[in-house]
């Protein structure tokens, strides 16, 4: 046993004599195969000696046949040891070195396709004048073997060695470095690690200056400039952008990743807003702008998309396709250019020969072609368009080079041809006389309907006997209808009346009987 302990102090004593080297713990750090190395770096080492001690049994192996002395040869093996291979196998870097290649030969292969992708958006959450919370979000790729966890590492500005803050893996996406000094700049990065190794370090792009943050940067932006800000070409652009956070943000401004033109846009920042100010909008301002406010290395960014617009131009290859009674076929193309706006539609005006006025026919069409009507007969008419955005109508507009000529067409009045109806018909009452009781000296009415054509002859008759011109009855034929008047009638006027109706296709009779009473 006290030669087994000479045998561990001996393998110590030439680690420790090794460690004031610089380059091998640089060359040995990454040589293990195990991550344990590369989670923690200010681990204390002990822990990892215990599994490089189990492959030294193979010196300690051949060392027991030296107890095989008992005592008298323990004092021996330790000068036969110091040669030997004990502190070889104790320095197993050394020979190790050609079995560590082969080794990582065979693992490289794995880890490439296995090990963890970088964590994604690093980004700070909070800064104190001790601490720095951060905040990231897994990474896309965590390997076969799964996620043991991540590994934050700091590094200070001006110096190129990194620190492990935490000793162990954890699984959070959130960890906060304490324990910092106020004043301080720090890089930060964040690895994912595995058992088959540890990824691409995901690094802050700007060190962290270690300060209290009492507000986080936050830009305010106003309703009217979430959705595209729309200014026509000459016009001003002037934008005021509030926003929070102490102490002050710096303020930057860019457009697709490069810094904005001073000599055309003007910027000026205060304590609580920014105004984005240019003087006279061209079509080459329209883009989107990114606003980001930044106290240390929390942050706040916004889109600005900025259209600057004019009128479009006129449309293209205007055609007069057809012309055809009172109507006119039209074609064209869109315009070249839009004026850097949707074309909402187009405006078709005519104009006639004789007072060469041009009149609006259509308005707002949405298609290349239309068809213009109600054209008047004789005239001849020309047609121009104009195309339309959210500027207006165009400047120019596109004329056809052909003219339209309303042709008059001979037309021939031909009447319908009616066939004639056979009016005629022989006498026939359709209301027939009625008996009546009448009072002496009191005048009477007979009535009676008659139809026919030619238009029958009407004869009264009193007792069969004709009743010509004589003033006391008053016979009237209107419409068809047959009237007898009998004047102051007495008992002798009294007996039966008959009208009697004829034309040449025949004749009809109706009666009537008449009673005078005297007075009572």
């Amino acid at each position: 046993q006290t030669g087994r302990r000479d045998l561990w102090s001996e393998a110590e004593t030439p680690k420790q004599s090794r460690d004031p080297r610089a380059e091998t713990p640089k060359h040995c750090l990454p040589q293990p195969p195990s991550f344990a190395a590369m989670t923690g770096k200010t681990a204390p080492p002990a822990t990892d000696p215990a599994p490089k001690k189990k492959p030294v049994p193979t010196p300690k192996e051949e060392a027991t046949p030296a107890p095989a002395a008992e005592g008298s040869t323990a004092p021996e093996h330790p000068p036969a040891d110091e040669p030997a291979p004990v502190p070889t196998a104790e320095a197993a870097p050394a020979p190790e070195g050609p079995p560590a290649p082969s080794a990582p030969e065979s693992k490289p292969e794995k880890p490439s396709a296995e090990t963890p992708s970088s964590p994604l958006s690093l980004a700070v959450e909070e800064v104190s004048e001790n601490s720095v919370t951060l905040t990231w979000k897994a990474p896309e790729q965590t390997g076969r073997p799964g996620l043991d966890g991540y590994v934050v590492e700091i590094c200070k500005d001006g110096s190129t060695d990194w620190t492990a803050v935490n000793k162990e893996p954890f699984l959070s996406t959130r960890y906060t470095i304490r324990d910092l000094s106020s004043g301080d700049k720090i890089h930060v990065r964040v690895k994912a690690v595995s058992t088959s190794g540890a990824s691409v370090p995901a690094t802050l792009e700007q060190p962290v200056l270690i300060r209290e943050i009492l507000q986080l940067p936050r830009i305010r932006m106003p309703r009217h400039l979430r959705q595209t800000y729309v200014r026509r070409v000459g016009d001003a652009v002037n934008m005021m952008i509030p926003f929070q956070g102490k102490p002050q943000p710096e303020v930057i401004w860019t457009k697709g990743d490069q810094p904005l033109d001073t000599s055309h846009v003007n910027i000026r920042n205060t304590e609580k807003d920014t105004i984005f100010y240019i003087r006279k909008a061209q079509r080459s301002d329209s883009g989107k702008y990114e606003l980001t406010v930044r106290i240390n290395g929390a942050e706040d960014k916004a889109i600005l998309d900025i259209q600057v617009i004019e009128p479009p131009g006129p449309p293209q290859n205007l055609k007069l396709v057809d012309v055809w009674g009172f109507n006119v076929a039209l074609e064209w193309t869109p315009p070249l250019d839009n004026g850097n706006s949707e074309i909402k539609g187009y405006t078709v005006q005519k104009s006639d020969k004789k007072s060469g006025k041009w009149f609006t026919a259509l308005e707002r069409c949405t298609r290349t072609s239309c068809t213009i009507s109600d054209l008047i007969i004789g005239n001849t008419y020309s047609f121009q368009v104009f195309a339309e955005n959210a500027c207006g109508l165009s400047e120019k507009a596109a004329v056809t080079s052909a003219v339209a000529h309303i042709e008059k067409t001979k037309t021939t009045y031909q009447p319908e041809k009616i066939p004639q109806r056979d009016m005629m018909e022989p006498p026939k009452f359709t209301q027939p006389l009625t008996d009546r009781t009448t009072t002496r000296g009191y005048s009477t009415h007979l009535f009676c309907c008659v139809r026919g054509f030619p238009q029958p002859k009407i004869i009264w008759m009193k007792n069969q006997m004709e009743i010509r011109e004589d003033p006391k009855y008053i016979a009237m034929t209107e419409q068809g209808v047959c009237s007898l008047e009998i004047r102051k009638p007495n008992p002798f006027d009294a007996g039966i009346y008959t009208c009697k109706a004829v034309n040449p296709l025949g004749e009809a009779s109706v009666d009537c009987k008449l009673d005078v009473k005297g007075k009572t």
